[in-house]
């Protein structure tokens, strides 16, 4: 009887992608205020730190709030990342701004600036949920993020958030081959610290990680890993998986609040340091993904009339996808973990959970 109703609610979710292709809903609209950062994650997705940022002006950023704003009811909610958002150094002017046009934001931190007086300020402008990083033990979190000490100051940061009652306080750790068995230790970690949820996920093939030798979990440890996330949440433990990937019946609605669907290009779109238009932060940058620039481009007009690429099925692109029993459910994957060059996914779970 449950695998009957995942079957109609799978089912129900694929024609809702259908319409959405057609009819997109911004809900999420990224900011990466920098691509500086004062950690050298190994898995960096966006290879932050390794060059100099080039960053468009406040000016700019408020025209494309403006923009927003305008043509944009309800407005979606705003998401502030980086690099580390907090070197950005009119960060605070910028989303002072935006509180002052309305928008509900959250922000993703490395936590290693936020200080008491920086948590309070952070409360000051708005700001209603955010992601601190902590990826492991102490050793572990440091020599993954090559930054002494940076163990410490996330779990400062976490505890001066809270204690200025921010509501929603999230940990997000990254899990590889060389963590996985600290998952109890840090879930312990966890309930000591009250925080509001925990989301443990994967390590994926995308910037620096594709250097990593080592790292990728196997069948196995997936196995274990969503094992541990779905015992959790039966628990009634705010543990929770990413948004990434399709799971198979057993897992989806299991490990996370609901269904598996690729945000990018119709629920999601963001604007890089850069000013270049795209969906999803994660997805590679070359020039098939970026739609635009918000120097020459109105971003609206590019929401409104571009992000084709990601309003069409990927499956389509490749043979075993296109024939996949799971097609519908999956359609090729997530947009971050597709190999634009060879038209294939790179993340696939189809005979790892589920056949």
């Amino acid at each position: 009887m449950y695998n009957k109703i995942k079957d109609k609610h799978l089912k129900m979710l694929s024609d809702y992608r259908q319409k959405l292709w057609k009819a997109p809903r911004l809900r999420y609209f990224f900011l990466e205020l920098t691509m500086r950062c004062n950690e050298r994650c190994l898995h960096c997705g966006s290879y932050c730190g390794e060059k100099n940022s080039e960053e468009i002006s406040v000016q700019k950023l408020m025209e494309v709030l403006d923009d927003v704003k305008q043509n944009f009811d309800p407005l979606p909610m705003l998401c502030i990342t980086g690099g580390e958002p907090l070197l950005r150094k009119e960060f605070f002017e910028i989303m002072a701004y935006a509180k002052k046009l309305g928008f509900k934001w959250g922000m993703t931190s490395n936590g290693t600036l936020i200080t008491d007086e920086v948590a309070r300020k952070l409360k000051e402008v708005g700001m209603s949920t955010i992601s601190i990083s902590i990826d492991g033990p102490k050793e572990y979190h440091d020599k993954f993020r090559q930054t002494p000490g940076g163990y410490d100051k996330a779990v400062a940061a976490v505890k001066n958030l809270l204690k200025y009652d921010f509501k929603a306080v999230q940990v997000t750790t990254v899990v590889t081959k060389k963590n996985i068995d600290s998952l109890d230790e840090m879930f312990s970690l966890m309930e000591e610290l009250d925080v509001d949820s925990w989301r443990v996920i994967n390590i994926e093939p995308m910037g620096r990680a594709l250097r990593l030798d080592g790292y990728t979990l196997d069948a196995e440890d997936y196995r274990r890993m969503f094992e541990f996330i779905r015992s959790k949440r039966r628990e009634g433990y705010p543990v929770t998986y990413g948004c990434s990937h399709y799971l198979g019946k057993d897992y989806e609605a299991e490990v996370r609040k609901w269904y598996y669907l690729c945000n990018a290009g119709v629920y999601t779109a963001s604007i890089l340091a850069n000013g270049d238009i795209v969906a999803c932060l994660d997805i590679e940058r070359r020039p098939e993904t970026i739609q635009g620039n918000v120097m020459t481009d109105s971003f609206t007009d590019v929401w409104n009339n571009r992000f084709q690429l990601f309003r069409s099925s990927l499956a389509e692109k490749n043979e075993k996808c296109r024939n996949c029993t799971s097609r519908y459910f999956c359609e090729g994957g997530s947009y971050h973990s597709w190999n634009y060059d060879k038209n294939q996914p790179m993340v696939c779970f189809k005979d790892i959970l589920f056949s």
